[in-house]
């Protein structure tokens, strides 16, 4: 029986207000109906008002018996597990069909059912109990209950089986002499209860010894999975033993709402067993593997009736309790050292602690640093409590999740004790810790001590950057006459002044910038009332005043600023184009909209980092023949790429203006693997712009036709070209990827890089720069440094997310060396450039 369409259907109970005399007979003779000649019309009509009149009362009890009474109650389902701790695990127990398995699943029902009777809320509303499954340890049952809840009473409900449930504490005798123990129980996640699912399919899976055994969906990867379907996996081990559950593949639909795996360290979904949920997209190269914290373990997919997608394709394999593979904790007795959670880099199991006790030699202290730090749950992200999944040092407890080697301690001795402790629901990826052997009385030697016992250099004290991490070293500092002195009491660089970014943390930085209280700052930095905003009249002088007013497409005027349709009528919606709403009359908006997008959900971790593969399926390679990566390029449609001018001029050696000279490498993503997902081309003509200046580097912008177009697949699609009128506005986060240099003079990647970065404010930049900056440039970076294009990146896109697209912002120009401190990546602006792009294009 499957538990999650188990249960008999709602039959409405008989209404003891309903009138049982009132009864409808057939008539034995025909004719005693016909109408009667002469007098009794009154009482025809008194007739026909009393048969109406029942008729009405009998239809509206109908109504409310079989509708309104119907909705009156919500089918609701528990699901759980206890502990019989006077039983032994048999074979016969896996068999739901034996009678072993009948006879024990009778005693435990009837167990249930007598803790619910102890309830009158539950009692009153309870239908029944079903066992699904049996494991070892003595014996674990694993059951579901159905009650039938008045509307509006479901949290009143989820509170007395949480009462319930706090039996699991008790060691409780009863009268068919079972002895339950660690009795856990969760309401059924109400998705699981779709009244749209038509098909429900259920697998089992035992392993043995070292087998390896494989689950997928249906159809995996051949066809889509199937819709309207509900899905679940229960897979075993053998007893002292843990299963390893490893994704090779998951492509799902982006909205967990609608199509969705989830995980539990159980035979039956109980929500307080949950280890994870996945949707979207998950790329190889990503670890994805789960370990349970017993024998036992259970996947659950469930789909809507859209977007269907491949599915998963999933490795199952068990291994012995104390393997070395998985334990943890122990004594670390070293000069320096490193420790993880276990499984690590994947998720690490649940119920689960570990605790390491560092010792280093006498007379110097243990500091740790965590380099990686992921112990978050739904929920949990910034609470600091830490009363679910956390590691405890000094005595205290750290949770959620942290920037790569931020989180430091140090102990007062050479000794320290490190407990890590995940609780029964969900879990991370856990930490990767390094300690190491330090001077007590000097921790960090010629550096500065952050109040979290990070180090750093002296002189990025009181510099206006967050390096600490923890802002310690930007406290208690003492402003230079060249610092914007904020109220909170930071110091920040002149340069941020009035830059349209709150850098202090509270405006003050943003204060006094030209336009007064109730005025408004055009783009050209003239100062209108906020009451001429959206008037129809051209205050600013620039149109400025007049964008994003929300008026309909007709009887705008065209500036600069406003979005022009094909039909040539203007918007004053700022970047309307391919955002889902059609903003033009002849919907011209939303057209050639089939860009911008990969099969990725939102990255978790931002910044210097492997690309995954496809996630940026817009960047290209640019190799010259015989000799390999040497600049970078964005694919815009089948036959066409943008570049950089500067990357197809001439040297004294290779002819780089000349198509021939080169090989373009689409759908890329390791430079020493290519794979069946690469499409190389061969060049047709090369176009730089014309008045490409290569002292300057002013319209630094080129174009490329490929020999023939290149088919668009999960690896290989266009950016978003944006409007000449489209916005970028500073402080926008964008995203530089690439195979360039990972640090100044330093070797290319193999791997495409990926960095998140900030747009600057072209005002600031130019004074960065020295004066520079033409208004074909723009600026993007991390002013602290660190973060950067670099050789090699150049003529790849920086691409800013705009609703759920990607739009080609920048093509990677030029920079004062790479990710110097104050010296921010200087791009090409694509908007500049776009009638220029259109007419060689038609893109």
């Amino acid at each position: 029986m499957d538990y999650i369409n188990s249960g008999t259907r709602y039959t409405p109970k008989p209404d003891k207000d309903w009138d049982t005399s009132v009864q409808f007979l057939p008539a034995a003779d025909g004719k005693k109906l016909e109408k009667k000649k002469g007098p009794g019309k009154i009482g025809l009509v008194v007739g026909v008002v009393i048969a109406a009149a029942v008729t009405a009362l009998v239809i509206g009890l109908l109504v409310w018996h079989f509708h309104f009474r119907k909705d009156a109650e919500v089918r609701r389902m528990y699901t759980g597990s206890m502990r019989i701790t006077n039983q032994v695990f048999i074979d016969a127990y896996e068999d739901s069909n034996s009678s072993e398995f009948k006879a024990l699943a009778q005693q435990v029902t009837s167990q249930l059912r007598t803790m619910y009777y102890k309830y009158p809320l539950l009692k009153k509303h309870y239908v029944r109990s079903t066992v699904e499954n049996f494991s070892e340890g003595s014996v674990i049952a694993y059951y579901l209950s159905e009650f039938r809840v008045p509307a509006g009473q479901e949290a009143e409900f989820d509170t007395a089986m949480a009462s319930v449930g706090t039996q699991g504490g008790l060691r409780l005798m009863t009268e068919n002499t079972l002895i339950l123990d660690d009795l856990e129980v969760s309401a059924l996640d109400a998705r699981m209860l779709s009244p749209s699912f038509s098909n429900y399919l259920k697998y089992s899976e035992h392993v043995r010894g070292d087998q390896m055994k494989q689950i997928q969906s249906p159809g995996f990867p051949d066809k889509p999975y199937p819709n309207n379907t509900f899905m679940q996996w229960q897979l075993r081990g053998e007893q002292n033993h843990v299963l390893l559950l490893k994704f090779d593949a998951v492509n799902l639909e982006n909205n967990c709402k609608n199509d969705f795996i989830k995980i539990y360290d159980s035979l039956v979904a109980t929500e307080s067993r949950t280890m994870q949920e996945l949707c979207g997209f998950h790329s190889r190269n990503e670890p994805l593997a789960f370990q349970s914290s017993g024998n036992v373990m259970l996947v659950t997919m469930a789909t809507n009736d859209k977007n269907n997608y491949p599915g998963f394709r999933a490795q199952v394999s068990q291994i012995p309790r104390g393997n070395r593979a998985i334990s943890c904790g122990g004594q670390l007795i070293y000069e320096k050292g490193t420790f993880t959670t276990p499984n690590f880099p994947n998720y690490y199991p649940p119920k689960t602690t570990c605790q390491w006790s560092l010792e280093v030699p006498v007379g110097k202290a243990v500091k740790v640093t965590f380099k990686k730090f992921l112990l978050s749950e739904p929920g949990q992200k910034n609470i600091n409590s830490c009363t679910k999944d956390y590691v405890e040092v000094n005595g205290k407890k750290l949770c959620g999740e942290k920037a790569d080697s931020i989180v430091t301690e140090t102990s007062r001795t050479n000794k320290m004790n490190v407990t890590f402790y995940s609780d029964r629901s969900f879990v991370d990826r856990g930490f990767n810790a390094q300690f190491e052997a330090i001077d007590s009385n000097d921790p960090c030697p010629d550096q500065f001590q952050c109040k979290n016992q990070r180090c750093i250099k002296t002189e990025l004290k009181c510099d206006g950057w967050n390096d600490c991490g923890d802002l310690s070293d930007e406290m208690n500092c003492q402003c230079k006459p060249d610092d914007i002195s904020c109220k909170n009491g930071l110091c920040k660089p002149m340069f941020w002044k009035c830059d349209g970014v709150d850098d202090c943390g509270d405006g003050t930085d943003e204060e006094s910038c030209g336009c007064k209280a109730g005025q408004m700052t055009c783009k050209n930095n003239k100062c209108v009332s906020e009451k001429n905003r959206c008037d129809g009249w051209d205050n600013c002088g620039d149109g400025s005043d007049e964008v994003d007013c929300g008026k309909a497409a007709s009887g705008v005027t065209c500036t600069d600023l406003t979005y022009k349709c094909k039909n040539d009528v203007c918007i004053t919606k700022v970047n309307p184009e391919c955002d889902g709403t059609l903003d033009c009359e002849d919907g011209s908006d939303e057209e050639n909209c089939d860009c911008g997008k990969n099969r990725f959900k939102a990255s978790r971790i931002v910044g210097g980092q492997n690309a995954e593969e496809g996630e940026f399926p817009w960047q290209v390679s640019l190799q010259v023949k015989s000799y390999g990566h040497v600049c970078g390029a964005t694919i815009i449609s089948p036959q066409w790429l943008v570049t950089a001018a500067h990357c197809v001029q001439d040297d004294t050696k290779i002819r780089f203006s000349q198509p021939g000279t080169w090989e373009a490498h689409l759908g890329l993503h390791n430079q020493q693997q290519i794979g069946s997902s690469v499409v190389k081309r061969n060049l047709k003509r090369i176009i730089p712009h014309p008045n490409y200046n290569s002292y300057t580097f002013d319209n630094d912008i080129a174009l490329m036709e490929l020999d023939s177009p290149v088919p668009y697949s999960e690896y290989i699609k266009p950016i978003c070209m944006p409007a000449a009128t489209h916005d970028f506005p500073a402080g926008n986060t964008v995203w530089i990827t690439g195979w360039g240099a990972t640090r100044e003079g330093g070797s290319a990647a193999t791997v495409l890089q990926k960095a998140q970065v900030r747009i600057i404010n072209s005002t600031v930049c130019n004074s960065l720069m020295g004066g520079a900056i033409t208004s074909r440039m723009l600026c993007a970076g991390v002013l602290t440094g660190g973060v950067d294009a670099c050789q090699g990146d150049s003529g790849g896109p920086l691409s800013s997310p705009t609703g759920t697209r990607m739009f080609l912002a920048g093509v990677v120009s030029w920079g004062d060396g790479c990710a110097r401190r104050n010296k921010p990546g200087i791009y090409t602006t694509v908007t500049k450039f776009r009638g220029w792009i259109k007419e060689k294009t038609s893109v």
